[in-house]
C-alpha cells in the first residue's frame, strides 16, 4: 500500500531521508504486527514527543484499515508464465516447491536439518526475474542507509585529525582535556561524534542479539554506563598528564597496556556473547509443525493425560521413538503439590498449567521466528533467478551445509545474518558507493557493533564477514581467528627476518633501482613458497587484464615507520625507487613476456583505480610510454571500483555466454572464458576485505597480486601475511611481494608462473623475455 503524502511529509520531519527510502521504511513497517511496528518506528525515531505522536497516529490509521497486511505466500514472475505452488502453511514457497520429505527427528531424538530451501536447477540460470524495480528492505537495511550518510566522512575526519596532531596509529584518537568550552579541532570532531549517538543506538538495536545491551563512549555516562571497556582498559594517554591546555600525547607503555587489555576483554566478551545466543536458540524444531502437538501430548493437564483418547500412555511413538528431548527440556512437569487446589482457587496457575504455558510460549516464539525467516527469504530472493544465483554463490563459497545447519538449529543467528546479506553475493552497486554496509567501522570500546555475536576485535564489517566465511566454509580445519594486533606485528617481524638475498641469476643492469642509482644491490627478499598449480593452466581463450593502483602513495617518497613498542613515533626515508616506477617496469616486463607467450601483440587491457576507476586502454611494448601519460596519480585506494570496471570490460567482451542481474551484476555461464587478472598495489586497500570476499565466490577469475613494499616495513609484511592467509584458502588468488630495491626479473618470473598456472622453466622464461616481434 502506497504511503500518503501527508504521512511521508510527517516522517520526513523526523527522519531526513529521500522519499523513496521513507516509502521503503513504511512499506516494511506495514508488514509487521501492530506492536512490533510501533516498536520498530520507535527504534528509528526515538522517544521524542513528536515521534510518539507520529507513531500513535500511524498505528491508529493502520489499525483502522484492517490491521497488518499479510505477507504473500509467493511472488509471481513478472516476465514469464512460471507459477509457484500454493503453500498450505506458513512454510515458504521455496520449501514447498522443492520438497524433499518431511522433517524428522534423528536417531538420538534431536532435530534433523530441514530439507534444502531450494535446489539449483540444471543448466544456466533462468533469464527472467521479478521486475527490476524490486527493492527489499528490513531494519538492518534501513539503519544502514542512515549510517552510511556520514560514515565515510567521519572516518576521513578522524584520519585528518590524527595527521594534524602527529598520531600515526589508527586506534588512537587525539585527546584534549579542558575545564572550559573549547572550539579546537579535537573538540569539534568529538561534538560531531556525540551527535551520532542517536544513529549508533539505532544501529545497535538493529543488529543486537536477544539479551544484549547497547552502549557508547559518552564521557558523561559514568555510573550507569553499560560500556565494559570504560573501567577495564587503560587510556593510551595514561593518567595525570599536564598539557597546560594543549592536546595530550599518547604514551607507548600505556598504549601497549591498552592493547593487551583490549585483546583479553574482546576474547572474553566474544565467548560470552556466543554462548549467550547459543543458549537462547529455540529448544524446539521450528520447522516441525507437529512439535507443539507432540509437546502437549506429553503433558498432564489437571491430572489427565492430554492425549489419552488417542494414544495409551504406555504405547511408544509410531516411529518407535520416545518424546522429543527438546520438548522434554521445556515441558518438565513438576510433582503435584497438596496446595494445588488452594492455589487454583485464588487464581494461581498449577504446575501443569505453567508447563503448558511455557511450551505454548516457546512454540509461539518459534513459529514467529520461522515466519520472520520465511518473509525475509521471500523478500530477498523473490524469483527463480535470484534463488539460483544465491544457491550457486553458497556452493562456490563452500557454505551450503553450514547455512542449512544454521537455518535448522540456530535460526535466531540465521535470521540476523540473513538480514545482513551474509548468504548472497555482494551487490554491484556497493562498489561505487563511498560507504556501504561492508565499510562500517567496528569499534568495541565505543560500542559500534558488528553483525555476528563475536564481532569484537575486527576493524570493519567486511573483515568480520570475511573471517566468518573463512571459519565456516567447508574444508576449514579449526577456527581461523583473526590475529590480534600484537600477533600480527609479531608475525610481520618474523616474516621480515626470513628475507634473504635474491638469486643472482636474476640480476639485471636495467632494473629501476639501478637506473635510478638508489642502491648498488638489491634489498633482501622473502622468498615465495615453491609454486604449486591449483587452478587449471591458462588456455588460448583466457582473457588477461591488468589492474593498477594509482593512489597517492604510489607517488610518495618511500618511508617506513619507527616503532616504540606498538606505537609509531615517526617515519624514516627508505632509499628505493617510487612505487609507481617499479609498477611500470613490472608491467613492461610482464606484457612483453605474455606477448611472446600467446602472441597477442595488440596488448592487454590496463585499468587504474584510486577513489574511482579509469580504463586506460590496451598496452604493449610499443605504446606503454604513451599510455602511461594518461595515468593520473592521487586519491585513496578502493580496489572494488577497479575490480568492477574490469568485470564490466570482461563481460562486455563475452556477454553472449553470460547473464546480467540487476542486483548482483554479471553471472558467468559455462562457456564464459576465464579472466586472468594481474593486480598491482602498494598497500592494503580500504576495501580489500570486500574484494577478497567477492572473489571467494567466483570460479571464472584468477587473480595474481603483486604487492610493492618499503624495505623493512612491518606494514608491508602484515599485508603480505594477510594475502597469504587468503591464498591458502582460495586457490583462485595468488600473490608475490617485493620490498625495497626490487629484482624485477625474479618478480616477473614468479608472477608469470602464477598467472599462467604452470611452473615455467628458466630457459622458457628467458625466451619469453625477448622483445616481441611486432607486426605492422
Amino acid at each position: 500500500m502506497a504511503a500518503s503524502s501527508s504521512t511521508l511529509h510527517q516522517l520526513s520531519q523526523l527522519l531526513p531521508l529521500d522519499n523513496s527510502e521513507l516509502e521503503q521504511i513504511l512499506s516494511y513497517t506495514s508488514t509487521l504486527p501492530r506492536e512490533e511496528a510501533a516498536q520498530h518506528l520507535q527504534n528509528l525515531l526515538g522517544d521524542s514527543p513528536e515521534a510518539i505522536q507520529f507513531i500513535q497516529a500511524y498505528s491508529e490509521r493502520g489499525h483502522e484499515k484492517g490491521g497488518t497486511p499479510q505477507v504473500p505466500t509467493h511472488m509471481p514472475d513478472a516476465k514469464s508464465n512460471m507459477t509457484q505452488p500454493q503453500s498450505q502453511s506458513v512454510r515458504s514457497d521455496m520449501d514447498s516447491k522443492h520438497n524433499h520429505g518431511a522433517v524428522a527427528d534423528d536417531k538420538n531424538g534431536g532435530m534433523s536439518a530441514p530439507p534444502p530451501s531450494y535446489a539449483p536447477p540444471a543448466g544456466p540460470p533462468p533469464t527472467s526475474y521479478v521486475a527490476n524495480g524490486h527493492r527489499h528492505t528490513n531494519k538492518v537495511v534501513e539503519v544502514a542507509h542512515i549510517r552510511a550518510r556520514d560514515e565515510q566522512e567521519m572516518q576521513q575526519a578522524l584520519q585528518t585529525l590524527q595527521y594534524q596532531y602527529g598520531i600515526y596509529n589508527s586506534d588512537i584518537e587525539p585527546e584534549h582535556d579542558t575545564d572550559y568550552p573549547c572550539s579546537c579541532a579535537i573538540h569539534q570532531y568529538k561534538y560531531r561524534k556525540w551527535n551520532r549517538y542517536g544513529v549508533q543506538e539505532m544501529w545497535s538495536k538493529a543488529v543486537m542479539y536477544p539479551g544484549e545491551k547497547s552502549y557508547n563512549d559518552n564521557p558523561n555516562q559514568t555510573m550507569f554506563s553499560n560500556n565494559p571497556y570504560r573501567m577495564r582498559v587503560v587510556s593510551p594517554y595514561g593518567y595525570g598528564q599536564m598539557n597546560w591546555g594543549g592536546p595530550g600525547r599518547p604514551i607507548a607503555g600505556y598504549h601497549a597496556q591498552a592493547i593487551h587489555q583490549s585483546i583479553t576483554l574482546n576474547n572474553s566478551l566474544n565467548q560470552e556473547a556466543q554462548a549467550n545466543i547459543d543458549g537462547r536458540e529455540p529448544k524446539l524444531n521450528i520447522w516441525d509443525e507437529k512439535v507443539l502437538e507432540t509437546a502437549m501430548a506429553n503433558l498432564n493437564v489437571n491430572g489427565k493425560k492430554g492425549n489419552d483418547e488417542r494414544r495409551p500412555v504406555s504405547r511408544p511413538d509410531e516411529k518407535g521413538q520416545g518424546p522429543n528431548p527438546a520438548v522434554a527440556s521445556i515441558a518438565v512437569k513438576p510433582n503435584a503439590s497438596r496446595l494445588s487446589s488452594f492455589r487454583k482457587s485464588i487464581g494461581i496457575k498449577t504446575s501443569d498449567e505453567r508447563a503448558v504455558a511455557k511450551v505454548e510460549k516457546a512454540a509461539d516464539k518459534g513459529m514467529g521466528l520461522r515466519d520472520e525467516i520465511l518473509a525475509e527469504e521471500r523478500g530477498r530472493w523473490p524469483d527463480e533467478q535470484w534463488r539460483w544465483i544465491v544457491m550457486v554463490y553458497q556452493d562456490k563459497v563452500g557454505m551450503t551445509n553450514k547455512i542449512a545447519h544454521l537455518r535448522a538449529h540456530q535460526p535466531t543467528q540465521y535470521l540476523h545474518l540473513l538480514r545482513a546479506g551474509y548468504f548472497e553475493p555482494i551487490p554491484v552497486a556497493w562498489a561505487s558507493q563511498a560507504s556501504n554496509p561492508l565499510k562500517f567501522s567496528i569499534e568495541a570500546s565505543s560500542g559500534w557493533r558488528g553483525i555476528t555475536p563475536a564481532w569484537r576485535g575486527y576493524e570493519d564489517t567486511a573483515e568480520e564477514r570475511l573471517y566468518w566465511v573463512l571459519n565456516h566454509r567447508e574444508g576449514s580445519v579449526g577456527m581461523r581467528l583473526k590475529p590480534d594486533f600484537i600477533s600480527e606485528m609479531n608475525m610481520a617481524r618474523a616474516r621480515m627476518a626470513t628475507a634473504v638475498e635474491p638469486p643472482p641469476i636474476y640480476s639485471s643492469s636495467d632494473d629501476t633501482c639501478h637506473l635510478q642509482h638508489t642502491s648498488e644491490g638489491y634489498s633482501k627478499q622473502v622468498m615465495p613458497a615453491p609454486f604449486h598449480a591449483f587452478d587449471r593452466p591458462e588456455t588460448s581463450t583466457d582473457d588477461t587484464m591488468i589492474l593498477l593502483d594509482v593512489s597517492g602513495s604510489m607517488d610518495f617518497d618511500p618511508v617506513r615507520p619507527v616503532y616504540d613498542q606498538y606505537m609509531i613515533t615517526r617515519w624514516m626515508r627508505s632509499t628505493q625507487p617510487k612505487n609507481k616506477d617499479v609498477a611500470k617496469a613490472i608491467i613492461r616486463r610482464f606484457t612483453d613476456a605474455m606477448a611472446n607467450h600467446d602472441h597477442q601483440f595488440t596488448g592487454y587491457d590496463l585499468t587504474t583505480f584510486s577513489d574511482r576507476a579509469t580504463f586506460i586502454g590496451s598496452v604493449n611494448h610499443r605504446n606503454l610510454n604513451d599510455m602511461w601519460k594518461n595515468v593520473r596519480l592521487g586519491g585513496g585506494t578502493r580496489v572494488m571500483t577497479g575490480w568492477q570496471k574490469v568485470k564490466e570490460r570482461h563481460f562486455q567482451k563475452h556477454s553472449e555466454s553470460a547473464t546480467y542481474h540487476p542486483i548482483y551484476g554479471w553471472q558467468a555461464g559455462p562457456q564464459t572464458p576465464m579472466l586472468r587478472l594481474l593486480l598491482l598495489l602498494d598497500g592494503e586497500a580500504t576495501d580489500m576485505d570486500e574484494f577478497e570476499l567477492d572473489i571467494l565466490g567466483l570460479s571464472w577469475a584468477h587473480v595474481t597480486i603483486f604487492l610493492i613494499g618499503v624495505d623493512g616495513c612491518p606494514h608491508h609484511h602484515r599485508h603480505a601475511n594477510e594475502l597469504q592467509r587468503i591464498s591458502d584458502v582460495n586457490h583462485h588468488v595468488s600473490f608475490v611481494d617485493a620490498q625495497g630495491n626490487t629484482p624485477e626479473r625474479f618478480v616477473t618470473h614468479e608472477l608469470l608462473k602464477r598467472h599462467l598456472g604452470y611452473d615455467i622453466p628458466m630457459q622458457e622464461f628467458t625466451q619469453m623475455e625477448e622483445l616481441p616481434a611486432y607486426e605492422e
